[in-house]
């Protein structure tokens, strides 16, 4: 009877100790990384309270911000694919008037204005507070960790997936020091509890994965403030005309719902002089060579003048805001002249491209000052096709077949009456409003029209005045002026993204022990344990290479003689068997339990 309690004592005790034993393991494995621990999913208590605690965790889990950020990344899908009304009105009027059934239900859905409405706005707003709800408490437990020592040494090291032993003659003491050392030069955070040095290395990797969280918060507020104080403005200029930065000299102006006009920076600048190089010959025949626009300009009230260059992946950087060149085309001279042979207008009318190969189209407008021969004050107007290099009267259609100025030709239609200024309704500059304009007829009653060359003049009949196609050709430039305050903040956060990204990547953190006790015989045995957050090679490997360096302090010592087995015969010569005195300190067991 008492066998069989002995027995049952035993087995209890086995028990006891391996319960025991996985718990020492997974303390010793534990807060390998910050990542919170979610709870099971079970519905939350009833009552406010615990109906709040459980949308709050679900919010702050990685599981939800990981859906969060794929949300807003579709999100933004239709902010690309579909016009914006911030960007370009005509093109989402034209969508709706092409689109009688889809206009309207994006307009209810917000697609024109993907980016300021109410769904991605929600996206947004828990995308942040889910990272802030995640990023706090591991940033405190990280900072805990740090403040921390690394976990003692299980109380079985063989369970562990990395594994070596061998005996040695040297003191524990020596043998622990040895390690404490070693593993400090190589970079552990390393201490001695109890009969074991313990060890850690590679907190980069949780740095680095606070620091992409983090960095993604910083683009998230940077993306906000860019889009509520950004500023973005179009101003065409010709060759001598200059621009002062306030509101009323922008061509189109658009700007962040918190953008103040007051808040535009003070500076000034005029086009001096555009240049522009093609490609002659070859497959890239007309392709742009060269587009370069100098610049005078001046920071300030009172800034003195300089002299700068920018080309179209060249910005001028003034007081915060980047000046880009965006377009170029051609500005004919032309000077009208009334009845009495007066001038009455005498200037470069800018052009716009219709091809690569920049034929132009546009609109000459005299509002005042004009009278005609029978001394009625009148509006004149006249629709202008401009080509820098025709190919000839009989050539086909009149289509520039070069971007250069190698043969300019300017077609003109001629028309007078009211150009509808007066009406208070907007008109395009470049556009002839015809409804109160009546045509100039030619002598065979159509309307008049004429190809002129430079230097050459179309005479209105009837004794109505003229136009000259002056042998000068200005060019104009487009500029785009941006303020954009949030975008150095972005650029840093997206690099230190990119930076993190890589340590939680690639950096793997891990915990090595190394015990070493008296054995039965009185000879040091030597134990070294490695333990990493996921399975990998590199564990293994480096606690090899630790083992063998260690292994050099405290070399093996032989195995005792096996006593013979009095059933067994001796060796023939006398002498018996002994085991390899120098175990492989790199040796790993084939079978190893996985910490859980």
């Amino acid at each position: 009877m008492s066998t069989t309690d002995t027995g049952k004592g035993t087995a209890a005790q086995d028990d006891s100790t391996a319960v025991r034993d996985d718990n020492e393991l997974g303390a010793a494995g534990s807060q390998l990384s910050t990542a919170p621990r979610e709870d099971a999913p079970n519905l939350p208590s009833l009552g406010v309270i615990g109906w709040a605690r459980w949308f709050w965790r679900q919010l702050t889990s990685m599981r939800v911000a990981l859906i969060l950020l794929f949300l807003l990344s579709l999100g933004a899908i239709p902010g690309s694919l579909i016009p914006q009304s911030g960007t370009d009105e005509m093109k989402v009027e034209q969508f709706t008037k092409d689109h009688t059934t889809l206009g309207p239900i994006y307009e209810k859905l917000g697609l024109f204005h993907v980016y300021s409405s109410v769904w991605f706005s929600a996206i947004y707003i828990l995308l942040f507070v889910s990272l802030i709800g995640c990023i706090v408490p591991r940033t405190w437990q990280f900072v805990g960790q740090l403040r921390g020592r690394p976990p003692g040494a299980p109380r079985r090291l063989t369970r562990l997936p990395a594994y070596t032993t061998w005996r040695t003659e040297a003191e524990p003491e020596a043998v622990r020091e040895a390690a404490l050392t070693l593993l400090k030069k190589r970079r552990f955070r390393a201490h001695t509890a109890g009969d074991a040095v313990a060890a850690e290395k590679g907190y980069l990797r949780e740095v680095g994965n606070l620091a992409f969280h983090i960095a993604l918060i910083v683009m998230l507020i940077a993306f906000a403030w860019g889009q509520l104080f950004r500023s973005e403005g179009n101003k065409l200029i010709v060759e001598g005309d200059g621009f002062a930065n306030t509101l009323t000299q922008y061509d189109d102006f658009k700007s962040g719902n918190l953008f103040n006009t007051d808040d535009l920076p003070p500076f000034s600048f005029t086009l001096k002089d555009f240049k522009g190089t093609y490609a002659r010959t070859g497959p890239n025949r007309g392709t742009p060579r060269l587009y370069e626009a100098t610049l005078n300009y001046s920071e300030g009230a009172d800034g003195k003048e300089q002299k700068a260059k920018i080309g179209p992946t060249d910005p001028l950087r003034l007081d915060g805001s980047n000046v880009y060149l965006v377009s170029h085309g051609y500005a004919p001279v032309v000077t009208v002249r009334d009845a009495k042979g007066d001038v009455v207008y005498s200037q470069a009318v800018p052009l716009l491209p219709l091809d690569s190969n920049v034929t132009s189209s546009g609109a000459i407008k005299v509002l005042d000052g004009y009278t005609n021969a029978k001394g009625e004050k009148e509006q004149l107007g006249f629709n202008a096709f401009f080509v820098p290099t025709f190919a000839g009267a009989g050539k086909g259609q009149m289509l520039s077949q070069f971007p250069a100025l190698d043969f300019p030709v300017l077609a003109l239609s001629a028309y007078h009456g009211d150009l509808g200024l007066n009406s208070g309704l907007p008109q395009s500059v470049y556009q002839l409003d015809r409804t109160n304009m009546k045509e100039f007829k030619d002598s065979k009653g159509n309307l008049l029209k004429q190809r002129l060359l430079p230097g050459e003049t179309m005479k209105l009949p009837g004794g109505n005045g003229s136009i000259t196609f002056e042998k000068n050709v200005k060019e104009w430039a487009g500029f785009q002026v941006t303020h954009e305050p949030g975008s150095g903040w972005a650029l840093t956060a997206s690099m230190a993204a990119i930076f993190g990204l890589a340590a939680s990547l690639f950096i793997q953190r891990r915990r090595v022990w190394v015990r070493a006790t008296p054995g039965p015989d009185g000879v040091t045995v030597v134990e070294m344990a490695g333990l990493g957050r996921s399975e990998s090679a590199k564990v293994p490997e480096e606690l090899g290479d630790l083992a063998a360096i260690l292994y050099d302090t405290a070399p093996g010592a032989p195995d005792p003689d096996p006593e013979p087995d009095a059933d067994e015969d001796p060796e023939p010569d006398g002498k018996t068997s002994e085991a390899d005195p120098t175990p492989d300190p790199q040796a790993v067991p084939a079978e190893g339990a996985e910490p859980k």
